[in-house]
């Protein structure tokens, strides 16, 4: 959520839309409290599987797109129909492969090590009523690297996904994008960039990944 906040920031007045609620079923939520503290409404769900609830703070805040992040409910059916290709998610890996049903966070890039796959990477999709289905928008790969265990494989695509997620979402309030649109997955070329720690080269894969998506 932060790098999509940043990201929207950045672009100023030429963003395609605006962060207008930040919702979570967790009133903890570290995201509740950044959004707060950006001037945004936070609001926590009593009870994520009820549709009526989760439709009244859609209403209520007059959201066109729905863009998940971390976030581990499924999405009532009703609020699906209701949003229809409008609900956008982001997943740690190349689905379809790694995804489903309690495929998150550390899971996900433990089964990447153990299948001895030599690329991961981030999707990009349209949420439906299905864990990690829908029509893919974007993808864009991760190498796997000999010495690599969960939590390493974890910091690079998550580099990836706090560049990918944020502009396709842009492209996708502007109307760059469409579902008629998506011909993706996005071609990195060669997937064995190195992705060092380092401004520049973040700044190379952003441009990359702009490029693709025609921005």
């Amino acid at each position: 959520m932060q790098a999509v906040l940043d990201h929207f920031a950045r672009l100023g007045n030429a963003r395609g839309g605006d962060v207008v609620v930040v919702a979570s079923d967790r009133a903890a939520a570290g995201a509740l409290t950044r959004a707060r503290g950006a001037g945004i409404a936070a609001e926590a769900l009593a009870s994520p599987s009820d549709a009526a609830e989760l439709k009244s703070l859609l209403e209520r805040h007059a959201v066109d797109m729905i863009a998940l992040a971390g976030y581990l409910k499924l999405v009532p059916r009703e609020v699906v129909a209701r949003y229809e290709q409008r609900i956008v998610n982001v997943h740690p890996a190349l689905l379809p492969a790694f995804g489903g049903p309690g495929m998150y966070g550390r899971r996900v890039h433990q089964a990447v090590l153990d299948s001895g796959a030599t690329v991961s990477g981030a999707t990009v999709h349209f949420a439906d009523q299905e864990y990690d289905h829908g029509k893919i928008i974007a993808q864009w790969p991760v190498p796997v690297r000999p010495g690599d265990d969960a939590a390493s494989l974890a910091a690079r695509v998550l580099r990836v996904e706090h560049l990918l997620y944020p502009r396709v979402l842009d492209a996708l309030a502007a109307g760059r994008i469409t579902v008629s649109s998506c011909r993706l997955p996005l071609s990195a070329g060669d997937a064995a960039f190195t992705l060092r720690p380092s401004d520049a080269e973040d700044t190379c894969l952003a441009n990359e990944i702009e490029h693709a998506l025609g921005c």
